[in-house]
C-alpha cells in the first residue's frame, strides 16, 4: 500500500516553488525529520495552510457520485466503491492518505482535492515520489510591479 502526505501550500511560495519542486520535498523532509529545529518549524509553519477538516470533508462529499461510499470517524475519511479505497487522515497542517496504487486516489482523491484548492503539494512517505496536484493555471501577480525587462 502506498502512503503520502499532501500540504497546502500558501499561494506566494507555490508559485515560487512550482518548478522547483525538489527543493520543497528536500525541505518538508528535512523537517519532519528534526521537528526539533526551530528554524525549520518556523518556516514549515510559514509556508503552509491549515487544512479545516470541517470544510473539506463536507467538500470531498458532495464531489463524489452515489457510487462512492464515504465513512468518516473523527478525521479519518475512507472513501471507497467496488473498485478502489482511499484512507485519509487530516491532521491540522497536512493530510495522509494511503493507498493499493496512486490511481485510486486519481479516482477518488485528486478531482475533489483540485476542486478544493491547486496549491497542495503531494509527497510519498515511503518512496522519493513527490509533485503538484494539479498545474498553476492562473497569471502571477508581479510582486512590486517587476518586470522582466521593458520596451522604454
Amino acid at each position: 500500500m502506498g502512503n503520502y502526505s499532501i500540504y497546502w501550500i500558501k499561494e506566494e511560495f507555490a508559485y515560487r516553488y512550482f518548478h522547483k519542486r525538489d527543493i520543497l520535498y528536500r525541505f518538508i523532509k528535512e523537517y519532519q525529520h528534526n521537528l526539533d529545529r526551530v528554524d525549520l518549524s518556523k518556516q514549515y509553519h510559514f509556508i503552509t495552510n491549515a487544512f479545516p477538516s470541517t470544510t473539506l470533508i463536507t467538500h470531498i462529499k458532495k464531489c463524489h457520485q452515489s457510487s462512492v461510499t464515504t465513512k468518516l470517524q473523527g478525521n479519518f475519511l475512507e472513501i471507497f466503491n467496488a473498485e478502489h479505497y482511499i484512507s485519509l487522515h487530516i491532521h491540522k497542517k497536512h493530510l495522509n492518505f494511503r493507498c493499493e496504487m496512486l490511481h485510486d486516489a486519481e479516482k477518488l482523491l485528486f478531482p475533489a482535492l483540485r476542486s478544493f484548492h491547486p496549491f497542495l503539494f503531494i509527497m510519498g512517505n515511503d518512496r522519493e515520489d513527490y509533485g503538484w496536484i494539479s498545474p498553476v493555471t492562473k497569471e502571477r501577480v508581479h510582486i512590486n510591479q517587476e518586470v522582466l525587462y521593458s520596451y522604454l
